[in-house]
């Protein structure tokens, strides 16, 4: 592969920004992608990198053993496959799992998840953690807007949930006029409770124009709220809003008894009430990869900040 050792976009965030609400939160973890897409969509929210074709220009050097040993130098717990999709660079994604095991660092995948059977397993089987962009829930969608399928997404998902012990997470990007009827987020969340279940993080994200979809215009935040109660109506316990501002819908909340167990402010975390994984005031456990304590960077600001050098030199 063109792209093996020529990553690009590094940056340390924080585990929320994936969006990973349910994995280790409150730690940072190093970012990074490499250039080109397998999907084509035309409101790419990342064009910049996944549209490059110069991938001289666009990247640094970076061998997965040096990726791994930035991590560890820099403190953060994970290494996230982003940007782009990791699909495409699976052998260097892969190789670089690899080496963030062998120093104790978790690995994320950032992905749409279109890849193919026989790919699949390989490539998840070294992934810690993926959230899973499903971009829709019509294969109209996925054909006119992003030149791809609807159900190897769907087969994907279920391949993950059902087959692997990666913790998944899923991402919807809401546009006005293409995939927020009501209607369709109903029969998407459904799907999701049905086929992956109740306890399936969902996060919808607002639109903002870009690339080849300037013309659309920006997702309001009422739409997300609007998606995020609708899903908890379904059935779903852990419903997310993405890059807007809504505490209630950035924060966790314990399903049995709706006691806050996670409060955020953005990215931020300003209260804590899990206690080995269990809601503080009924005990219930809540779903997922959790510390035995809360997060060291508890109540800090955690402003993404960009590697000072490349991996290849730090």
């Amino acid at each position: 592969m063109t792209s093996y050792g020529q990553a690009s976009g590094f940056c340390i965030d924080p585990v929320e920004k994936k969006p990973l609400a349910h994995f280790f939160p409150g730690t940072s973890v190093l970012s990074f992608g490499t250039a080109g897409c397998n999907l084509g969509c035309r409101y790419c929210q990342n064009w910049d990198v996944s549209k490059a074709r110069d991938i001289a220009r666009s990247s640094s050097p970076g061998s997965p053993e040096n990726i791994a040993k930035t991590a560890a130098s820099w403190g953060c717990s994970a290494v996230a496959f982003t940007y782009n999709d990791p699909v495409i660079f699976a052998e260097y994604a892969i190789d670089t799992a690899h080496a963030c095991h062998e120093l104790g660092i978790r690995t994320i995948a950032v992905t749409a998840g279109y890849i193919s059977e026989i790919a699949r397993a390989e490539f998840f089987s070294v992934m810690d953690a993926a959230n899973i962009d499903l971009k829709a829930f019509t294969d109209t969608f996925y054909r006119t807007l992003c030149a791809a399928e609807l159900a190897p997404v769907l087969d994907t998902l279920k391949y993950v949930r059902r087959e692997t012990q990666t913790w998944l997470e899923l991402t919807t990007l809401l546009i006005p006029g293409k995939n927020d009827n009501p209607n369709e987020i109903e029969q998407l969340c459904e799907w999701v409770l049905e086929h992956l279940g109740a306890d399936t993080p969902l996060h919808f994200t607002a639109f903002h124009p870009d690339y080849r979809a300037t013309e659309i215009p920006a997702t309001p935040s009422e739409t997300c709220c609007r998606a995020r109660a609708q899903a908890i109506e379904c059935g779903l316990r852990y419903v997310y809003t993405g890059n807007i501002v809504n505490e209630e819908g950035q924060s966790t909340s314990c399903p049995n008894c709706g006691a806050e167990v996670i409060r955020r402010r953005g990215y931020q975390i300003v209260g804590w009430h899990l206690e080995s994984g269990r809601c503080s005031t009924c005990s219930t456990e809540i779903r997922g990869r959790f510390a035995s304590s809360e997060p060291s960077l508890f109540g800090e600001h955690r402003l993404p900040v960009q590697v000072p050098s490349s991996p290849a030199q730090g």
